[in-house]
């Protein structure tokens, strides 16, 4: 018997499925798939209602959503929140509108030209150009990956308590977590993410009811602010959130993940897929909006509002909530939300680094070995950073972080919006003129606010 959206064999016949694809604009054959053992393994119905073709395509964007609320994005929300208030939750607004639509994009690459952005980008620059951006990406994957290790060890400590160092080096073990999803097919993959978003969102809906905020604040909060360009630690912060929301390796992510459904290979097919795909990460993204509103409102109604500007590492955030909201629930839901994040957070930062690597250079290696590179590299610098600096030194990091991850966005995101808008390169599927003038007005507000913040830097 077939549950509809379960997995299920690929809707193209496995040697259909390396065949290449019609070159169009592209240069050379699109080759193997992304994420080949998994293309098109979840089925998606060809007849039924709206609702149930829907649920088919429901997954994918809370992978990419898990990306928008790591333990990264905490550091800054609580950073942000505890120095400015609500300032801040305009930038957490307009974020999320940006990866909306730059998500958007990506669904349509990947379903309408049949290449995940890595891929894409290997055919279309010459070497020279295509190895710097996998390299770029590479890095951004590492930023991620050791937000994702301090956060999930500084959970370690909170709930078990558990020393920074040590939980660092049990961090390396999930890979197995990984391995045993991925053995039980993709669906259970998102299940597990699924339910984990379900136990976060919940965490936070009842340290939020606990704060009591300023409601009317908190909707002022969500208005533009020139003191936002004008303050040089404002900028810092809102980049912070920037690149915390925003974050490159999604965009590699989502687009070779739109092809784990099997939509079939007809114009009128990917024409829905694209529709389905897009309401999909629309609907993940505005949760991962009300998350990180979460965390920057906490932060605001309980630190700010008693006088803690100073407020940006998370083991400090867990300590202050129990006397501050008066129960010890608080802290205690503060951690399990943390360490339900960067278990996660694991999973994107696996599949991502494989689309990338894969898609780039074209170099296939075991998920359990790609996971231990990727471990290794975040481990180092997060190892270190708390044997020398101790617990203040994680939250400086994390949001050091996010800040490289802003810095990495334009590489990542001027080739998809170059890719999406070529009628040459999508066919039927190129973006909307309307829908590419928005995302490059995008590209250019993430490539200037980068300029701004690097000449404040080197100007000191």
């Amino acid at each position: 018997m077939h549950i509809d959206g379960m997995d299920a064999r690929p809707s193209l016949p496995p040697d259909q499925a390396s065949l290449p694809l019609s070159r169009g604009g592209w240069r050379t054959p699109r080759g193997e798939p992304s994420l080949a053992d998994m293309f098109g393994s979840v089925r998606v119905v060809r007849s039924g209602s709206f609702w149930r073709k829907l649920a088919a395509f429901l997954g994918p964007g809370y992978l990419v959503a898990v990306g928008y609320m790591d333990p990264g994005n905490w550091a800054t929300s609580l950073a942000g929140g505890s120095k400015f208030g609500y300032a801040l939750l305009t930038v957490a607004l307009i974020s999320n509108i940006m990866a909306i639509v730059l998500q958007a994009l990506c669904a349509r690459l990947g379903v309408g030209s049949g290449r995940d952005l890595a891929q894409a980008c290997r055919d279309a620059f010459p070497k020279w150009v295509s190895w710097p951006l996998w390299l770029l990406a590479e890095i951004a994957i590492s930023a991620t990956d050791l937000a994702e290790i301090i956060g999930t060890a500084i959970g370690l400590n909170l709930l078990f308590g558990i020393p920074l160092e040590i939980g660092v080096l049990i961090t390396a073990l999930d890979v197995f977590l990984i391995l045993a999803l991925q053995a039980i097919g993709f669906r259970w993959i998102e299940a597990f993410v699924v339910t984990l978003l379900g136990v976060i969102a919940a965490c936070f809906a009842i340290q939020i009811a606990m704060a009591d905020p300023d409601w009317g604040a908190v909707i002022r909060g969500f208005a533009p602010t020139v003191d936002i360009v004008r303050n040089r630690e404002m900028l810092y912060l809102a980049l912070g959130i920037l690149g915390a929301t925003v974050m490159p390796h999604n965009l590699y992510l989502h687009s070779g993940l739109v092809q784990t459904r099997g939509y079939g290979d007809s114009v009128p097919e990917k024409k829905e897929a694209i529709k389905l795909a897009t309401i999909d990460s629309t609907i993940a993204l505005c949760l991962a909006l009300l998350i990180n509103a979460s965390i920057l409102i906490l932060a605001a109604a309980t630190f700010h509002k008693a006088g803690k500007t100073d407020v940006a590492e998370l083991d400090q955030a867990h300590t202050l909530l129990s006397p501050m909201l008066g129960s010890s629930l608080a802290p205690t839901l503060f951690g399990i939300a943390l360490l339900c994040c960067g278990l996660n957070s694991t999973v994107t930062a696996t599949l991502s680094g494989q689309i990338v690597m894969e898609g780039f250079i074209n170099i296939k290696i075991a998920p359990w070995l790609r996971r231990l590179v990727t471990r290794a590299i975040a481990i180092v610098p997060a190892a270190l950073v708390t044997i020398w600096y101790g617990e203040k030194g994680t939250g400086q990091l994390l949001i050091l972080s996010q800040v490289v991850l802003s810095l990495q966005l334009p590489f990542a995101i001027v080739p998809l919006v170059m890719f999406t808008a070529s009628r040459a390169k999508m066919g039927a599927f190129v973006a909307p003129s309307w829908l590419s003038v928005i995302a490059a007005l995008i590209a250019a507000i993430v490539i200037a606010l980068n300029l701004k913040l690097l000449i404040d830097f080197v100007a000191g």
